[in-house]
């Protein structure tokens, strides 16, 4: 096994080298690695039914998906990730047995933890890491985030969803009562040394293990598929499953009522009912919308070159895109 050194810490790169570990690589690898502030969701979540829009365009924070099952977590430098990536089929659902140099390292310090449920970590009835796998060719990759000194403010808000209907077949994450190691810390860790202890405990039960970076061409490759996959708005929105979506707000210029049907991140039908007054036609604005991106920039550029005051009076398209997050 070779275990990556990585001390990159964007996410878009972090999680596009996963990819290209699992589908070009031969060996088998481990690595730990963390990300600077960032939602992560699962790869058949709902994107935007997971996360405060409001605070995560604020505070500029990246949107990722994996190519993971499982639900959305939040990452920090309080974060630490590790990934296996095993030729063993029969590894696929067999979470104990990567879970098990954290619980080693944990008990060696004193902190009862265990595994528990399908995929978590725990300390008592309080959760601090989750798991989530893949397959691809005779390949499993197994990772996980673990909750060492997060920012658990931060992380409370970016995954606090509005109060909006959405239907759809997306995996929902359920909120869990979570907690960070460090609260249970005897003497106290940095991050750094709990990753070497974690480290350690791996290649203990290994004896042809080696330490290795990535290569220069190996980052060109993980970085063409970042900015052709990870960092694009296809694969981080636009491949949420189909859902329907509604909300209903209360303007100046009277109520607005929304009803969208969305695949693939973009408006397939729309729907807009209300009190409001206008002179032009609501069909003629609901036909305009289909094909838009379900994105706030896309639907407020739209309606901005639509002049929305003919069709709703004292309305303004920043007010109304809103609407539509």
């Amino acid at each position: 096994m070779i275990y990556i050194d990585n001390d990159i810490t964007n996410p878009y790169f972090n999680l596009a080298s996963e990819e290209y570990l699992l589908k070009n690589k031969d060996q088998e690898c481990f690595m730990l690695w963390r990300n600077e502030s960032c939602i992560v969701v699962g790869k058949n979540q709902n994107t935007i039914s997971e996360i405060n829009t409001e605070f995560v365009e604020e505070n500029k924070i990246p949107v990722v998906r994996r190519l993971t099952g499982g639900g959305a977590v939040f990452h920090d430098l309080g974060n630490l990730n590790f990934t296996f990536i095993v030729n063993d089929a029969e590894s696929l659902r067999n979470f104990k047995k990567f879970v098990k140099p954290v619980i080693e390292v944990l008990n060696d310090l004193g902190i009862n933890a265990e595994f528990t449920g399908r995929n978590d970590l725990v300390i008592g009835d309080r959760k601090f890491a989750g798991n989530a796998q893949a397959f691809h060719n005779k390949r499993v990759i197994h990772h996980g985030a673990i909750l060492f000194s997060a920012d658990m403010t931060r992380l409370a808000k970016a995954l606090k969803p509005k109060p909006i209907k959405f239907e759809g077949k997306g995996v929902k994450s359920v909120t869990s009562r979570v907690t960070n190691i460090a609260e249970h810390l005897r003497t106290p860790l940095t991050v750094d040394q709990f990753k070497d202890m974690i480290l350690e405990n791996v290649k203990k039960n290994d004896s042809g293990s080696q330490v290795v970076k990535f290569t220069e061409e190996e980052i060109s490759q993980i970085k063409k598929l970042e900015n052709e996959k990870y960092s694009t708005w296809e694969w981080n929105f636009g491949s949420s499953p189909k859902y329907n979506f509604e909300n209903i707000r209360k303007f100046s210029g009277g109520t607005v009522e929304l009803h969208l049907h969305v695949k693939e991140g973009v408006i397939q039908e729309c729907r807009i009912f209300g009190d409001f007054f206008g002179k032009r036609d609501m069909a003629e604005l609901e036909t305009a919308l289909q094909g838009e991106k379900h994105s706030r920039d896309s639907i407020e550029r739209l309606l901005g070159e639509l002049d929305l005051d003919d069709y709703m009076f004292n309305i303004k398209p920043e007010e109304l895109a809103e609407m539509f997050i």
